[in-house]
């Protein structure tokens, strides 16, 4: 494995580059982003309101975050499998995405003070690249077992 590595140089530099990206907007994601449910939801916020929010602010800040964290993770799928899951992978992320938005802000209007862990939750999905972590082993299993 180790020679493997060794040979693809450039890919591994690429891959870590890509993941520092990931890392980087997890970093200034308080800078670059609106989003007043993060500071709201490491807070006591169980007992708190939820705050008032621009939903159309918020729907583009998701939006351009989870599409950026989208084009990233799809360039690390790409150079960990080729070009053999990247066009289902688009695909996921379309349907995936379109169905987290949906539940997102359908959740918040119509049970928002009810709910907040779902809320919570689904946010999570929106703004942290998790279906990378989720597709990783479930293409390594699948190339692995053809």
């Amino acid at each position: 494995m180790l020679k493997e590595i060794l040979q693809n140089k450039k890919r591994v530099i690429l891959l870590l580059l890509l993941v520092f990206f990931l890392a980087l907007i997890r970093f200034f994601e308080d800078t670059f982003f609106y989003d007043p449910l993060l500071e709201y939801f490491k807070n006591d916020f169980v007992h708190t309101k939820l705050p008032k929010l621009s939903i159309v602010k918020l729907f583009f800040s998701y939006g351009f975050r989870y599409y950026l964290n989208s084009i990233i993770s799809l360039g690390i799928l790409y150079l960990l499998f080729k070009k053999d899951v990247v066009p289902f992978s688009i695909l996921l992320y379309i349907i995936l995405g379109t169905i987290l938005f949906i539940t997102f802000f359908f959740t918040y209007k119509a049970f928002g003070e009810n709910h907040k862990m779902l809320l919570f939750n689904i946010r999570k999905f929106i703004i942290q690249p998790l279906f990378l972590l989720l597709f990783i082993p479930g293409f390594y299993y699948q190339k692995k077992n053809k």
